[in-house]
Protein backbone atom coordinates (compact mmCIF):
# COMPACT_ATOMS: atom_id res chain seq x y z
CA UNK A 1 0.00 0.00 0.00
CA UNK A 2 2.79 2.55 1.07
CA UNK A 3 4.42 1.36 -2.67
CA UNK A 4 1.24 2.02 -4.01
CA UNK A 5 1.28 5.78 -2.41
CA UNK A 6 4.49 6.60 -3.49
CA UNK A 7 4.13 5.64 -6.77
CA UNK A 8 1.20 7.95 -7.41
CA UNK A 9 2.96 10.96 -5.61
CA UNK A 10 5.29 10.31 -8.07
CA UNK A 11 3.94 10.32 -10.96
CA UNK A 12 1.74 13.26 -9.84
CA UNK A 13 4.53 15.34 -9.49
CA UNK A 14 6.00 14.44 -12.81
CA UNK A 15 3.10 15.48 -14.62
CA UNK A 16 2.64 18.54 -12.70
CA UNK A 17 6.39 19.35 -13.92
CA UNK A 18 5.34 18.36 -17.35
CA UNK A 19 2.38 20.99 -17.50
CA UNK A 20 4.75 23.29 -16.18
CA UNK A 21 7.36 23.05 -19.07
CA UNK A 22 4.90 23.45 -21.44
CA UNK A 23 3.78 26.88 -20.29
CA UNK A 24 7.41 28.25 -20.37
CA UNK A 25 7.85 27.69 -23.92
CA UNK A 26 6.83 30.20 -26.44
CA UNK A 27 4.31 29.34 -28.68
CA UNK A 28 3.46 30.07 -32.24
CA UNK A 29 1.89 33.11 -31.57
CA UNK A 30 4.01 34.82 -30.22
CA UNK A 31 6.56 34.21 -32.90
CA UNK A 32 3.45 35.22 -35.26
CA UNK A 33 3.23 38.30 -33.52
CA UNK A 34 6.90 39.19 -33.45
CA UNK A 35 6.68 38.73 -37.40
CA UNK A 36 3.74 40.89 -37.31
CA UNK A 37 5.33 43.95 -35.61
CA UNK A 38 7.98 43.61 -38.38
CA UNK A 39 8.25 45.69 -41.82
CA UNK A 40 8.03 44.22 -45.52
CA UNK A 41 11.76 44.77 -46.17
CA UNK A 42 13.05 43.49 -42.63
CA UNK A 43 10.70 40.14 -43.16
CA UNK A 44 12.04 40.13 -46.75
CA UNK A 45 15.76 40.41 -45.61
CA UNK A 46 15.29 37.61 -43.12
CA UNK A 47 13.34 35.10 -45.59
CA UNK A 48 16.49 35.73 -47.91
CA UNK A 49 18.78 35.47 -45.38
CA UNK A 50 16.80 32.16 -44.19
CA UNK A 51 16.70 30.49 -47.73
CA UNK A 52 20.44 31.69 -48.50
CA UNK A 53 21.74 29.51 -45.47
CA UNK A 54 19.72 27.08 -46.74
CA UNK A 55 19.79 26.84 -50.52
CA UNK A 56 23.13 28.48 -50.89
CA UNK A 57 22.35 30.74 -53.01
CA UNK A 58 24.77 32.91 -55.03
CA UNK A 59 24.06 36.44 -55.00
CA UNK A 60 22.06 37.16 -57.80
CA UNK A 61 19.55 34.87 -57.12
CA UNK A 62 19.54 36.43 -53.21
CA UNK A 63 18.57 39.43 -55.13
CA UNK A 64 15.93 37.74 -57.18
CA UNK A 65 14.53 35.86 -54.34
CA UNK A 66 14.35 39.17 -52.45
CA UNK A 67 12.33 40.47 -54.56
CA UNK A 68 9.93 37.88 -54.67
CA UNK A 69 10.24 37.93 -50.76
CA UNK A 70 9.62 41.77 -50.43
CA UNK A 71 6.65 41.31 -53.13
CA UNK A 72 4.99 38.14 -50.68
CA UNK A 73 5.18 40.42 -47.26
CA UNK A 74 4.05 43.44 -49.15
CA UNK A 75 1.22 41.38 -50.29
CA UNK A 76 0.83 39.83 -46.58
CA UNK A 77 1.05 43.13 -44.44
CA UNK A 78 -1.44 44.42 -46.92
CA UNK A 79 -3.73 41.44 -46.43
CA UNK A 80 -3.40 41.84 -42.67
CA UNK A 81 -4.14 45.35 -42.56
CA UNK A 82 -7.58 45.13 -44.50
CA UNK A 83 -8.40 42.01 -42.44
CA UNK A 84 -7.75 44.09 -38.87
CA UNK A 85 -9.70 47.16 -40.26
CA UNK A 86 -12.64 45.16 -40.89
CA UNK A 87 -11.92 43.43 -37.83
CA UNK A 88 -12.25 46.80 -36.11
CA UNK A 89 -15.44 48.81 -38.11
CA UNK A 90 -17.33 45.63 -37.11
CA UNK A 91 -17.68 44.32 -40.95
CA UNK A 92 -15.87 41.34 -40.11
CA UNK A 93 -18.19 38.58 -41.47
CA UNK A 94 -17.43 34.84 -42.49
CA UNK A 95 -16.87 35.43 -46.48
CA UNK A 96 -19.67 33.69 -48.43
CA UNK A 97 -19.15 30.14 -50.44
CA UNK A 98 -18.11 32.01 -53.63
CA UNK A 99 -15.89 34.37 -51.87
CA UNK A 100 -14.06 31.33 -50.26
CA UNK A 101 -13.74 30.14 -53.48
CA UNK A 102 -12.57 33.47 -55.30
CA UNK A 103 -9.84 33.71 -52.45
CA UNK A 104 -8.76 30.01 -52.53
CA UNK A 105 -8.33 30.33 -56.38
CA UNK A 106 -6.64 33.11 -56.24
CA UNK A 107 -3.87 32.30 -53.03
CA UNK A 108 -3.34 29.11 -55.32
CA UNK A 109 -2.75 31.13 -58.65
CA UNK A 110 -0.13 33.34 -56.54
CA UNK A 111 1.46 30.16 -55.27
CA UNK A 112 1.49 28.60 -58.72
CA UNK A 113 3.23 31.91 -60.19
CA UNK A 114 5.74 31.89 -57.05
CA UNK A 115 6.52 28.35 -57.82
CA UNK A 116 7.55 29.42 -61.84
CA UNK A 117 9.03 31.99 -60.59
CA UNK A 118 11.50 29.63 -58.31
CA UNK A 119 12.05 27.04 -60.76
CA UNK A 120 13.73 29.96 -63.27
CA UNK A 121 15.93 31.20 -60.61
CA UNK A 122 17.08 27.84 -58.55
CA UNK A 123 19.18 25.12 -60.13
CA UNK A 124 17.65 21.66 -60.05
CA UNK A 125 19.12 20.45 -56.88
CA UNK A 126 17.90 24.01 -54.94
CA UNK A 127 14.43 23.86 -56.54
CA UNK A 128 14.28 20.50 -55.09
CA UNK A 129 15.50 21.38 -51.62
CA UNK A 130 13.24 24.24 -51.91
CA UNK A 131 10.14 21.95 -52.60
CA UNK A 132 10.88 19.72 -49.65
CA UNK A 133 11.09 22.70 -47.23
CA UNK A 134 7.53 23.70 -48.84
CA UNK A 135 6.06 20.79 -48.51
CA UNK A 136 7.60 20.41 -44.75
CA UNK A 137 5.60 23.95 -43.93
CA UNK A 138 2.35 22.98 -45.28
CA UNK A 139 2.54 19.85 -43.44
CA UNK A 140 3.26 21.58 -40.50
CA UNK A 141 0.38 24.06 -40.67
CA UNK A 142 -1.76 21.03 -41.17
CA UNK A 143 -0.36 19.66 -38.09
CA UNK A 144 -1.04 22.86 -36.04
CA UNK A 145 -4.29 22.81 -37.42
CA UNK A 146 -5.00 19.67 -36.13
CA UNK A 147 -3.40 20.51 -33.05
CA UNK A 148 -5.92 23.81 -32.15
CA UNK A 149 -9.03 21.86 -33.49
CA UNK A 150 -8.00 19.47 -30.39
CA UNK A 151 -7.47 22.12 -28.28
CA UNK A 152 -10.62 24.03 -28.85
Amino acid sequence: MKKLIIIAIALISIQAIAQGDRKERPNREDNRNKMMNLSAEEMATLQTKKMTLHLDLNKSQQDDIYKINLENATLRKTQMAERKARKEAGTAQKPSKEERLKMMNARLDHKIAIKAKMKKILNGEQYAKWEKAQAKMAQNKKDGMRENKKQR
